[in-house]
C-alpha cells in the first residue's frame, strides 16, 4: 500500500472550547456503542475499542462513565447514523460520518460548509467506492515479514503489512480489526499501538498545491468539524504547500 496511508490528525484538541467538542463526541460514540449493544466493555467490544481510543485522546473519564451509565439507564436520545459524500476544495472525495438525533437539522448543516466553498455534496455512493475501509494498526518496529507470519498463524486476513522509518502499519478489512489486534497483542508483549483505529483510506490521492485552495479547505473542514452531529470526516487531499 506505500506511503497511500497518512495518519488523520486530529486538530480540534488545540483550545478548552474544541476539547469540549472532542470529548462531546467520544460521549456520544460511546453512548451509542453502550446502548446498542452490552454497557459493559468486557463483553461489547465495539465499546472497548473506544472506550481505549478515548482514552488515549485524553478524554476525561467522568465523560466515558457518564455516557455508558446513560445508555445502561435506558434514557436519552436515540442516535442514528447518517452518511454524506462529496466533493471539497480541490475537487478532493469527502465522506462525513454523522450520529444524529434529527436528520433534517443535519443535512442542513453539512451542507452549508459545502455551499460555502463552493463544494458538492453528492448522492450516497458517489465517492466511498473509491475509499478502502480498513482496520489500521501501527506500532515501533522493522521487521514487517515477522509481522505477517504472526498475523497468518492467527488466520488474520491481512491486506498488507509495510515497514517504514522504524514503524510497522498493518492494514486489514475493518471486519478483522479486533482478530488482527488481539494477534499482535498475544506475538508481541508490551506492544504500544500509535495507530489503532478503523478508518476510510482512499485508493488514490489529490493534490492542493494553491494557497487560496487550501485556505478554502481548511475552511471547509473546520466547518464540517464545528458540526455538532458530525463524527468523522475522511478525505483524499494531500496539502502541498
Amino acid at each position: 500500500m506505500g506511503r497511500a496511508f497518512e495518519v488523520r490528525k486530529n486538530s480540534m484538541a488545540k483550545t478548552a472550547n474544541a476539547k469540549t467538542k472532542v470529548n462531546s463526541k467520544y460521549g456520544k460514540e460511546i453512548y451509542v456503542a453502550a446502548k446498542s449493544g452490552e454497557p459493559d466493555p468486557d463483553v461489547n467490544q465495539t465499546l472497548r475499542r473506544l472506550i481505549e481510543k478515548a482514552k488515549k485522546d485524553q478524554v476525561p473519564a467522568h465523560v466515558i462513565e457518564k455516557a455508558i451509565e446513560k445508555a445502561a439507564g435506558g434514557a436519552g436520545e436515540d442516535y442514528s447514523s447518517a452518511r454524506y459524500e462529496g466533493y471539497g476544495p480541490g475537487n478532493c472525495m469527502v465522506i462525513v460520518d454523522c450520529l444524529t438525533d434529527n436528520p433534517n437539522r443535519t443535512i442542513k448543516d453539512v451542507r452549508l460548509p459545502f455551499t460555502k466553498t463552493d463544494s458538492k455534496i453528492g448522492t450516497p455512493g458517489c465517492v466511498a467506492h473509491m475509499f478502502d475501509h480498513l482496520a489500521v494498526l501501527g506500532f515501533a518496529g522493522d521487521d514487517d515479514e515477522v509481522v505477517l507470519e504472526a498475523l497468518m498463524m492467527a488466520d488474520v486476513d491481512v491486506i498488507d503489512v509495510e515497514a517504514e522509518d522504524g514503524k510497522v502499519s498493518v492494514f486489514a478489512p475493518h471486519t478483522e480489526y479486533f482478530k488482527a489486534k488481539k494477534a499482535l497483542e498475544e506475538a508481541f508483549e508490551g506492544i504500544n499501538f500509535e495507530v489503532d483505529e478503523i478508518t476510510f483510506v482512499p485508493q488514490v490521492h489529490v493534490e492542493i498545491t494553491d494557497e487560496e485552495v487550501i485556505a478554502n479547505f481548511d475552511k471547509f473542514i473546520n466547518m464540517l468539524e464545528d458540526c455538532d452531529d458530525v463524527q468523522n470526516v475522511y478525505h483524499n487531499a494531500t496539502i502541498k504547500n
